[in-house]
Order: structure tokens, then C-alpha cells, then sequence
């Protein structure tokens, strides 16, 4: 039975070929499904760096690029290329073994010759060092730099100029240089990127025999996926755009199937780094782990939204295909467990107050009826972020506590006040049968404390950042401590519901199991500096005691640069956001493959209006799957949250708009919270634009966002 490996540069061409030819990529590799390879008719090229790498007629125009070695039974689908382009790659290109990792590398022979022949050109101005002058020979060529690169990597005077190899060195290779360029030392880029491959490497060399392609490409799994029949190259094909999940760099590999942790594990990372998809396969890994007669439902897969949900639950079926494996997986948002706890313990529904100015204006009457000089936005965010937030039952225990975070003191006297209009509160929302989230989470948490019995195995929690302590406490609650018991995956710099938390008070001891990945597969690095720019200066706690970094994350694509664009009014502003979405459709863009971010839905309806005057369809996102329905995606910043797209805009990022005044809390009231909420305000407008994979546009009529002077000074 042949094994058939799929390259992701294969699926990225793919995924842009027109529907026709998509069609018959489908129709020449059914053959694969009959086992009738030989019939492909993959042809030998004369003068090729590589006899193994064969062409393979698509159609008039285009052509696949397979790697067949000479014997064995492995398939490598390498390329889908235009005739001519097939070709001169399958020429040029020669697949080799990286020396660190055992993994299949591809190398463009001939233009590495050149940039090599060419070193006296590109050398370092007199004077100057190269910029790895810092990295021993012995530490490059332990890295899997091959010896005959070492000159050309010793000349390399500055990212600019490694920049312009990246497209030539073998992609290993390349990626070892650049976590270097970017800060990294020899040893953190061994453990990121070649310490997995390696050891797998040596288990399974004492086990392998016959067929070294395949043995190569199961080594090779940040670029390769093995395929377990054609059935599954089918199901990837027709979907190409979510299959890159099927892919994982070494530093997720070995995070995701790490055999056990001794307790909770965490892992962190910028926006695009691959979080979601660590989380989705350590819950894959940790299903099979389990016995044959596990009863469904034994793992739990939660985030923050229901929508966030639905999207983990579409990714966990193209990961885990086997119905029957993926029954043991749940996945829910959290506060739907919370509900589901207390509904069953209560035995009726439960009425859930989600309107927050209605809450709001309840805490302002509790202050008028009382005589109290706090406003109602103060005293809801002590409930929530101090009272909730530590699990707080009585006055003594509030008198005592702590409010590190709080910027405006309270005397005894006016915490008894407070403590006073918390119980007006709370009593008011008992007499008319409602709840809050974060009340129903608390109170689901006290119902498990004293159980013997955890409803899951495993938790794990996707967007971790933006849960409140008492969300933390069920969580907690809903599994024993044991091995494997909770993983997180989290970024505290898109932190956008300000939920500050401190992991180990809430007994989730992550030390010597949290993870930080590195290395964004989504979004170009013009558009990554642009992002991050917009963060300069802030210190971002990392939910356990020390403060989050950014420190050596990078992106291995290129792009344009962002578009900026002021209007003088909003009607101006809307008209050529419009007109600018219809060139991305008219250039081949798919309406799908667009996404609007407003801070308004109603900005987000005039936007929609706008477009379908043009003739672009567009769905302003509500209720269910972000996916539904066809056409532009246009959604609040906070909707947009988890999602991506190849071309994104960013409308209305004006001054008096983002951040939004209604946001924040009055700087003399509390001037601490002040900062948190600004933060808040600025991490949002972080996660909105890191949505987009290739081309960003952001825009705003009359002043700008005082945010945006970040990105460009």
C-alpha cells in the first residue's frame, strides 16, 4: 500500500489554484485511492539535481511535482505549478536528510550555488561583523547547518540579507538562522526547533528497515503530514485553508504529544503561533491515551465564547476524522458548563442577566438608594475583579482581603458600605430568579468541591487569558488533580475582558511545564512589526507571578506593508473601505476570505450596505458559526476574536472610537484601572489586526486613534 506524505507548499498552491484545476488535482490523485500509482505517469527529467523528483501532468497548463524514489512505496507530493514553473523547481530542487533532525529538507541547488559563489559581494563593510559572529561552527553545524553554507551564513552581514535566502536554504535551516537573527541562543533554538525531531529520531532508528522516505518524511512533521489513505488527502484537499493544522513546528510537536505532564501544563504565544492548534492535538493525544471502554465525553475542550467553541469543534472533526475517538473529546464554553452544573443541581433553568447596562444601572441605584459617593461602575468592578474574583462569602472576610490591583483605597468604613450594596445587589437579583455568569461559575465551583467524583479525565482551555477567577475555580474543580489534568493555551497580550488572575492562587501550578511558542504561521511579518508596534512600552503580566514577552517571535512570511487611511468624514471613510474590498474580490480574493473589524455593529451594517451596492456580498456576524452564510465577514473587534482571514480592514480607528471612552474607568476615580482598561482597549485593537494573514488595511475619519502614533513612531 503506497504511504503518501503531503508538503505543505503543496497545499498552500493548491488552495489558490482556480476551482477547475482544483477539481482535477482531485481526479489525478484519486488514482492513489485504487492503488494505481503506476498509472500516474510520473516522468524523469534530463539533467535534474534529483533523478527521485518526477513531474506529473495536471493539465495542459499545470503540473504536480511528486518525490518517488526509485524503490519503495512513498509518495511525496511536493508542488502544483504552472507547466513551465514545474519544470524548472523540479530541476533545480534536491531532497536531502538535515543532519540534526533526520528530516527531509528540500534545497534549491543551483541558487544556493550562486548566492554562494557570490559571497565576496555580500560580505560584512569593513569593520563590521557578521551578524551569527556570536554562534560558534560547532553550534551551527550541531543545528543542522550544512558545512558547505557555513561561509554564506559567516557573510551574512544583517536580516536584510538573510531575508533574501529565505526562499533558497532549506526551510530547517533557514528557520534555525532566524530564531537566532531574532535573539534566540543556540541552545533555546535547539530545544524549539531540533531537540523533538532528533530524539524521535533516535528511538526510531533502531525500528526502521526498508523504505527510508517514509521513515524521512514521519521525522518531518512541522512540513510533511503522513497521511494514513487517500480518503484523508481528499478530505484535506477540500479543505486546504484549515488543513495547515494538520502541521506542526517542532516546538508544538513536542508540547501537543509530550507522552504525560506531572501536573497542569501551559502553553503561551503571540497571536498565530499555533496555541489553538497544540491545545486541539494534546486533546487528540490524550484520546487515544485513553482505555477502549472510556465513556464519552471524558475530555473536556473549553474556551471563553460559544462561538470560539463552535470553531474548536469544526477544527477537532478535520483533526480527529475517527467518530468514535472524537466522542471522547466535549467541547463546550465555559460558562455553558457553569449553567449545565447548577441547572442540573437546581432542576429548572436558569435566568441569565447578560444585558451589562441594565446591570449597570441596577449597582447605580443600589449606590443612590444607600447614600454611597462610589459610582455604579466602581462597585461593580469590586464585586467582580475582588469579591467574586477571591471567592469572598462574608464582611469579615472583605474586611481582610486583599485589592492589589485597585487603585482607589477603602477605609474600613467605606468597605462596609461597599459589602453593603453588594448584598442589596445580590439580594435583588435572587428575588427576581436571575444570575450573572460569573455567579453561576462560582456557585457550580462550590457544588464540586466536595464531590469525590470529577466530571472529566482532562481539561483543557483554549483562550485562557480572558477568564475571570471564578471561572478558574469550576475549572479547577471539574477534574482531579493528577497528571494531565489541565492544559492551557493563552496569550496575555490579547487579553481583552481585563480578567486579571494569578494561576497559583487558584492552585494551577504551571512552573517547569509552561511553554512559549515563537513562531507565527498566520500573519506576514510587515504586518506582525506593524502589530506588535502598537504594544511598545507595556509589561504584560503572564498570569503566574512574572510579566509575558514577545522576545524572539517572528513570522516566516513576507507581505506588503499595513495600509493606513484617514478620511475627513465617515461616509468618505466608508466609501473607500468599500471600494478597496471590491479590488480584493476583483483581484481574486474570495468575499470569504475578507474580514471587517468596526468597534460598532452598526458601523459594520453601513459597511455591509456599502458593499452590497457594489455587488460584494457581506454578513455582519451574530449568533452561531462565524462561518455562516456567504460573503464578506464584518464583526465587532471582540467577535473577531479567534478567527482569521487572508485580507483584513480595520474601520473606524479614530480617536473618541478606539479607545472608546465608555470603555474606560475616569482616571481620578482610579487611576490604576484607568491603565487596565486602556490596555484592555489597546490589546483589542492588537487582536483585530493580527486577524489578518496577507494584507492589512486600517482606517479612521477625522483624528486617529492616539494608538496608532505606536505603530509609526
Amino acid at each position: 500500500m503506497a504511504t503518501l506524505g503531503i508538503h505543505k507548499d503543496f497545499l498552500m498552491e493548491f488552495a489558490r489554484l482556480e476551482k477547475p484545476v482544483q477539481k482535477r488535482v482531485h481526479e489525478v490523485f484519486e488514482k492513489f485511492r485504487e492503488h494505481r500509482h503506476a498509472g500516474l505517469h510520473l516522468e524523469k527529467l534530463e539533467n535534474q539535481r534529483d533523478p527521485r523528483i518526477r513531474t506529473i501532468r495536471i493539465t495542459k497548463f499545470m503540473r504536480g511535482v511528486v518525490l518517488a524514489p526509485e524503490t519503495g512505496d512513498s509518495f511525496l507530493l511536493l508542488k502544483v505549478m504552472p507547466h513551465d514553473d514545474a519544470i524548472a523547481w523540479a530541476l533545480k530542487h534536491r531532497a536531502t536528510v538535515n543532519s540534526a533532525t533526520y528530516g527531509i529538507e528540500l534545497r534549491d541547488d543551483v541558487a544556493l550555488e550562486q548566492a554562494t559563489a557570490s559571497v565576496p559581494r555580500i560580505a560584512p563593510a569593513t569593520g563590521s561583523e557578521g551578524m551569527f559572529a556570536h554562534v560558534s561552527d560547532k553550534d551551527l553545524t550541531r543545528l543542522g547547518i550544512d558545512g558547505d553554507l557555513l561561509p554564506l551564513v559567516r557573510h551574512l552581514s544583517d536580516e536584510k540579507h538573510l531575508d533574501a535566502l529565505h526562499k533558497i536554504l532549506p526551510e530547517q535551516q533557514y528557520d534555525v538562522l532566524a530564531g537566532l537573527a531574532a535573539g534566540l541562543d543556540p541552545e533555546e533554538v535547539w530545544r524549539e526547533s531540533i531537540a523533538a525531531q532528533a530524539e524521535e529520531a533516535l528511538r526510531s532508528s533502531h525500528a526502521e528497515s526498508g523504505d527510508q522516505l517514509t521513515a524521512a518524511m514521519a521525522r518531518s512533521q512541522g512540513r510533511i503530514a503522513l497521511l494514513s489513505g487517500p480518503d484523508e488527502l481528499m478530505d484535506i484537499l477540500s479543505r486546504p485553508f484549515d488543513a495547515w493544522r494538520v502541521f506542526l513546528h517542532p516546538s508544538q510537536r513536542r508540547v501537543a504529544y509530550r507522552p504525560s505532564y506531572k501536573g497542569p501544563a501551559r502553553v503561551t504565544g503571540g497571536p498565530g503561533t499555533g496555541k489553538t492548534v497544540v491545545a486541539l492535538h494534546r486533546a487528540a493525544h490524550l484520546a487515544r491515551q485513553l482505555p477502549a471502554d472510556t465513556p464519552a465525553g471524558a475530555i473536556l475542550l473549553t474556551t471563553f465564547t460559544r462561538d470560539l467553541a463552535a470553531d474548536l469543534r469544526r477544527c477537532l472533526e478535520l483533526l480527529v476524522p475517527e467518530e468514535e475517538l472524537r466522542a471522547r473529546i466535549r467541547v463546550a464554553n465555559v460558562d455553558a458548563i457553569a449553567n449545565e452544573l447548577v441547572r442540573e443541581d437546581r432542576g429548572t433553568p436558569l435566568s441569565i442577566v447578560t444585558d451589562q447596562k441594565a446591570i449597570a444601572a441596577r449597582w447605580s441605584g443600589i449606590a443612590q438608594r444607600l447614600g454611597l459617593d462610589q459610582t455604579g461602575t466602581f462597585l461593580d468592578q469590586e464585586w467582580r475583579q475582588v469579591i467574586l474574583a477571591q471567592d469572598i462569602r462574608s464582611p469579615e472576610a472583605y474586611l481582610k482581603a486583599s485589592r492589589a490591583g485597585r487603585g482607589t483605597a477603602l477605609s474600613p468604613l467605606r468597605r462596609a458600605q461597599v459589602w453593603r450594596a453588594v448584598e442589596a445587589f445580590t439580594k435583588e437579583l435572587r428575588q427576581a430568579g436571575e444570575w450573572t455568569f460569573l455567579q453561576v461559575c462560582a456557585e457550580a465551583a462550590r457544588l464540586l468541591e466536595p464531590r469525590l467524583e470529577r466530571p472529566f479525565r482532562h481539561v483543557l482551555v483554549d483562550e485562557a487569558q480572558d477568564l475571570h477567577p471564578a471561572q478558574w475555580r469550576m475549572l479547577r474543580a471539574l477534574v482531579a488533580p493528577s497528571p494531565d489534568d489541565l492544559f492551557l493555551a493563552g496569550d496575555t497580550h490579547q487579553r481583552i475582558y481585563g480578567n486579571r488572575v494569578s494561576l497559583r492562587t487558584l492552585g494551577v501550578s504551571v512552573t517547569g511545564r509552561s511553554h512559549r511558542l515563537r513562531i507565527n504561521y498566520r500573519t506576514t511579518r510587515e504586518i506582525l512589526s506593524w502589530s506588535t508596534g502598537l504594544l511598545n512600552g507595556e509589561q504584560v503580566d503572564d498570569m503566574d507571578g512574572g510579566v509575558e514577552s514577545l522576545a524572539g517571535y517572528r513570522s516566516v512570511f513576507r507581505g506588503p506593508f499595513p495600509e493606513t487611511h484617514g478620511a475627513t468624514g465617515k461616509a468618505e471613510e466608508i466609501a473607500a473601505l468599500a471600494s478597496q474590498v471590491a479590488q480584493w474580490v476583483e483581484g481574486g480574493v474570495e468575499p470569504e476570505e475578507i474580514g471587517v473589524a468596526v468597534r460598532f455593529v452598526r458601523l459594520g451594517r453601513e459597511i455591509a450596505q456599502a458593499l452590497e451596492l457594489l455587488g460584494v456580498p457581506a454578513v455582519v456576524l451574530g449568533g452561531g458559526p462565524a462561518g455562516f452564510g456567504a460573503g464578506v465577514r464584518i464583526g465587532t473587534m471582540h467577535r473577531m476574536k479567534g478567527l482569521e482571514f487572508r485580507y483584513m480592514a480595520i474601520a473606524d480607528v479614530s480617536e473618541g472610537t478606539v479607545p472608546m471612552p465608555a470603555a474606560l474607568t475616569a482616571p481620578e476615580l482610579d487611576p490604576q484601572q484607568y491603565q487596565e482598561d486602556m490596555l484592555g482597549e489597546l490589546s483589542l485593537l492588537f487582536v483585530a489586526c493580527t486577524r489578518a494573514r496577507e494584507a492589512l488595511r486600517v482606517s479612521w475619519h477625522g483624528k486617529p486613534s492616539p494608538f496608532l502614533v505606536r505603530s509609526t513612531s
